[in-house]
């Protein structure tokens, strides 16, 4: 097992032994009897750990930036999502896309993405933007990509299923793919609280990784960058996501029209039946030398 240990700030010990403490507010007092004045004003980055021998330790830690980001269409805000900073503008095209907003990169005149957590999309000229079935208006969560919606309903987006039943990957270069993405995952390392999403072809080479705070995110983030590239459909693309494979995930997959989605943990009923609808394959638990497919198996090389 692999134990990330943060850089110690300071290398006086505490005895566990020595420490009697009935509320926070006496450990403070304690702590600030041997010279450490900044323990008492907790907050992001600093920590106090307790070690297995009961030993304290006042240490710096790094923790994952969570903020919101209003994404807008010209003037009018369509929504608010919290999120990691960084690829605002892949993270917006991703999320027109998967709402069925933009299809076709042409559609995008410029998106512009400042310093005020607000990315700004200005659609060609003439275009008919219909909004109704796509949008969330409000906050969304950085743990829910679907939370807004008022029906399931608005959530199944008009997208074609996967035609493509020829793509197929070798249960080998499958099992490669945790591995690959987890060297990528430079956040991940640091903070140990960041979800990441990569787009592998059926060769098992990374093409796109990005990580954020929020699993939906981080998805529309890779499906964004290959959108703007003008790399759509992936229908000869795998994508692997380091959490649990939920609806929305399965969901932007498809308006990728990627044909292969799997995660390290577990999906929902509700993306395994859709799943099943469009004509994908779903593998959760890809925990090498294990996994599980949910459907449509044809795709996987089990010789």
């Amino acid at each position: 097992m692999r134990v990330r240990l943060a850089t110690v700030m300071a290398d006086k010990i505490v005895p566990g032994r020595n420490v009697q403490v009935t509320d926070f507010h006496q450990r403070q007092q304690y702590l600030k009897t041997l010279q450490m004045e900044e323990a008492e004003s907790i907050g992001p980055g600093k920590i106090i750990r307790r070690k297995d021998d009961g030993s304290l330790e006042y240490l710096r830690d790094e923790l994952t930036i969570e903020e919101p980001l209003e994404i807008r269409i010209g003037t009018k805000t369509l929504a608010t999502t919290m999120r990691t900073p960084g690829h605002d503008d892949e993270l917006a095209a991703g999320f027109l896309l998967s709402e069925a907003i933009v299809r076709d990169c042409r559609q995008i005149a410029k998106i512009s993405a400042g310093l005020d957590n607000i990315v700004t999309v200005d659609l060609v000229p003439d275009m008919d933007v219909k909004l109704n079935s796509g949008q969330r208006f409000g906050t969304i969560s950085s743990s829910c990509g679907v939370c807004g919606k008022t029906s399931i309903d608005a959530i199944r987006q008009n997208f074609p299923a996967i035609k493509s039943s020829s793509v197929r990957v070798e249960i080998k270069r499958l099992l490669s793919l945790p591995e690959k993405l987890r060297k990528t995952q430079s956040d991940f390392a640091r903070t140990g609280g960041i979800h990441a999403a990569g787009i592998f072809d059926v060769n098992g080479e990374l093409r796109i990784v990005r990580e954020d705070i929020g699993r939906h995110n981080a998805v529309d983030k890779a499906i964004g960058r290959a959108f703007l590239d003008g790399s759509l459909p992936l229908d000869r693309h795998l994508l692997l996501v380091s959490g649990r494979a939920s609806f929305e995930i399965v969901q932007k997959a498809l308006a990728a029209g990627v044909p292969i989605v799997a995660s390290v943990s577990a999906p929902s009923t509700l993306a395994v039946d859709f799943a099943r609808e469009n004509n994908q394959t779903l593998i959760g638990f890809l925990r090498p030398p294990n996994f599980n497919a949910y459907s449509h198996v044809e795709r996987i090389i089990l010789e």
